[in-house]
Parts: structure tokens; C-alpha cells; sequence
């Protein structure tokens, strides 16, 4: 009877396991966006071309590379202005560097389409998969908490997301680690159960950098950045962050 005894509670600690087990091949609890993953900045790209139609790709091209060598050069020397006025700042120097006659009124029109974005086509479906299945959800992301909020009007996803941890809380941009280290403090969990979703190469790497298990939503198809690291999983859109969250 002893011996009957111990194989049954041997069973009974195997069939507990088991849970624990298969938790462990599923192990994300939360996700961490990049504001570029929900949000589509084309329109805004195409506003420009529209205006300016002999210049504007040559206006973007430097604009989009100044958003964000401003961003770095602004946290690595100490002084931060939030994204909105980094945006502003870098479409100045673009126009000057393109020879684009920029007036006043062109200068808002751009600036306003920023708070007219919508989400990518494909966000919504996966975001309700992804609620059904209990994972929790937060913008980490340089854009302002009106820029994000504007996004998730536009785009009717309101009830999706945790509050925006933008970087104005910390005053830094990504790479910075403690832009990233806004995400276990919010959601109250290990980074391990964090999973990060980037729009940008440099972001797949410097959220590796941190610790986060990364994945690359690269719809651009661009190449993996020479950094050192490689993100967990890449893909070119919603339905491939789902599959790597969920399976």
C-alpha cells in the first residue's frame, strides 16, 4: 500500500507539471509596441510628395534619417524635447537640405497629418486575437501620449492598450535602456515575459540589447542590422507577431 501510495502522488507531481511545462513554450504574458508597428506613417510621407511633387522624395529620404538621428543625439546629449518637436525640428532641416521652399502653411499641413494616422490594415484583427488570448498590450514608443492617442481614435482601438508608456516619462529615447525598462515597471512583469515588437532594425536590436525576446514586424523587408544581436522572430506582419506570441 506504501509503495501504491508513493507511485500515485509520483503521477500526481508528473500531471501538475504538465501545466508548467507547456506554459513554458508559451511564455509571453504581455507586448511591448513600437509606435510604427500599429501606426502606418505613410500618409504623412505622401502628404509631402503631394505638396512638394519635384522634391519630396528628397525631402522625405532626409526627414525620415533626421526623426531619428535626432532622437539619439538628443539622449545621448542630455537634452530631450519630446517626438512631436523633433519631428518639427527635423522637417526644417530636411527642407533647407532638399531646397524645398517650406512655408508656414505647408509646415502645418505636415505636421497636423501626424495626428491623422490610422493603423495598419491588418492591426485590428490581430489585436483581438492576441485580447481573446489574454495578453496585455502597451504602446512603448517614442511618439507623445497625443500622437499615440490620436492613432487609437482614428483607428477605433480603444480597449486594446495598457496606458502609452512613452518615452516622456523617462525624457530618453529608445536605445536608451531605460526607455525599455519602462515596460516590466508598468506591466509588473519579468522583461522574460515581455515581448517586444519593433518596427525598426535598430529597435529589434536595442530591445535585445535590454533583454527583451524580440520580434521583428519588418514590413519593409529591410536587412538585419550589423549590432550583434538578431531578434527571436521576424515576420512582415500582424498575423506572424500573433503566431509568435501564441504558438
Amino acid at each position: 500500500m506504501f509503495v501504491d501510495r508513493r507511485k500515485f502522488v509520483t503521477l500526481a507531481a508528473a500531471t501538475l507539471a504538465a501545466p508548467t511545462a507547456f506554459a513554458a513554450t508559451r511564455p509571453f504574458k504581455a507586448i511591448a509596441f513600437d509606435g510604427f508597428v500599429i501606426t502606418d506613417p505613410r500618409p504623412v510621407f505622401a502628404k509631402s510628395e503631394e505638396l512638394f511633387p519635384d522634391k519630396g522624395r528628397a525631402l522625405n529620404e532626409i526627414w525620415r534619417v533626421r526623426i531619428f538621428e535626432y532622437t539619439w543625439l538628443r539622449t545621448v546629449g542630455g537634452h530631450y524635447t519630446d517626438f512631436w518637436h523633433v519631428i518639427e525640428d527635423s522637417l526644417l532641416v530636411a527642407a533647407r537640405a532638399s531646397k524645398v521652399e517650406l512655408s508656414a502653411g505647408h509646415r502645418e499641413s505636415l505636421m497636423q497629418t501626424w495626428l491623422s494616422l490610422k493603423a495598419w490594415p491588418d492591426v485590428a484583427p490581430a489585436l483581438k486575437e492576441l485580447k481573446a488570448a489574454g495578453i496585455r498590450m502597451a504602446f512603448l514608443a517614442n511618439p507623445t501620449a497625443k500622437m499615440l492617442d490620436a492613432v487609437v481614435a482614428n483607428s477605433a482601438l480603444d480597449g486594446f492598450f495598457e496606458p502609452h508608456l512613452s518615452t516622456d516619462r523617462v525624457q530618453a529615447f529608445k536605445p536608451a535602456s531605460v526607455a525599455y525598462q519602462m515596460g516590466p515597471d508598468a506591466f509588473k512583469l519579468p522583461k522574460e515575459e515581455i515581448a517586444f515588437a519593433a518596427f525598426a532594425g535598430w529597435d529589434a536590436a536595442g530591445a535585445k540589447w535590454f533583454g527583451y525576446p524580440t520580434f521583428w514586424v519588418n514590413r519593409a523587408n529591410a536587412p538585419v542590422e550589423e549590432l550583434g544581436v538578431t531578434p527571436d522572430g521576424t515576420g512582415v506582419g500582424m498575423a506572424d507577431l500573433v503566431k509568435f506570441v501564441l504558438e
